[in-house]
């Protein structure tokens, strides 16, 4: 597995080097954003370790940047603790969280959980229901055979749904299968994304169910 670290702090992106490649990943550091960008297309990772305050090009216009092309999942480190500032980058994209100091045990722990969302566990690539058609290996869906183009979360959250047909998600749950965490104070990002998802399936949207002070749940007629 490839990861590429992206973290100005020189001392702690050797010590995350030095624990990765102990462990077995295939590691690439970069002390800036923008020399990412440059070298992303030629050494793809699996998965990003990203820090949000960084020299030139900040962490959260990077995400923002490849999120336009890609879905490698995005794991956010940095000494940013707030609700805000937590919010802003998993609405952006980013896949997890993780608050600075940590221990490595538990950035390692993080990259497993990451890896394991988005290998789903599947048997099958593709899922049909309703005139949609998802496509868990390209990441493409499709209505009526016409492209829909879905942010990451929306994605997720769609195969998540059409996974499990008629079973009730609360947010938290929502939360914490999407976007890794599970926190009654984030959740209304939960509802934003579904409201986005159901404009985006226009007359498809109905199959995404409320259920008042509950939840969610996948209903296809």
């Amino acid at each position: 597995m490839r990861i590429m670290v992206i973290e100005d702090e020189a001392a702690l992106r050797e010590l995350i080097e030095y624990d990765l490649t102990k462990a077995g990943f295939a590691c690439l550091c970069l002390e800036n954003a923008n020399d990412a960008l440059m070298v992303v297309e030629d050494w793809v990772p699996d998965l990003i370790l990203l820090d949000l305050m960084l020299p030139g090009l900040q962490g959260l216009q990077f995400l923002e940047i490849i999120r336009k092309t890609r879905r490698t999942p995005v794991i956010v480190i940095s000494a940013r603790n707030s609700e805000n500032d937590i919010i802003a980058a998993l609405d952006r994209g980013a896949d997890d969280y993780v608050t600075k100091p940590f221990s490595l045990n538990y950035l390692e722990a993080k990259i497993r959980a990451v890896t394991r969302r988005g290998q789903g566990g599947l048997s099958s690539s593709v899922i049909e229901a309703g005139g949609i058609r998802l496509d868990l290996t390209s990441h493409k869906v499709k209505v009526d055979n016409q492209p829909l183009s879905l942010t990451q979360k929306e994605f997720e959250l769609l195969s998540l749904f059409m996974r499990s047909p008629g079973q009730v998600f609360s947010r938290n749950q929502l939360l914490n299968s999407v976007w890794g965490y599970d926190n009654e104070l984030i959740s209304r990002t939960v509802d934003a994304h579904v409201a986005t998802l159901r404009k985006k399936l226009t007359n498809r949207g109905k199959y995404i169910q409320t259920l008042p002070k509950i939840g969610y749940s996948w209903e296809v007629d």
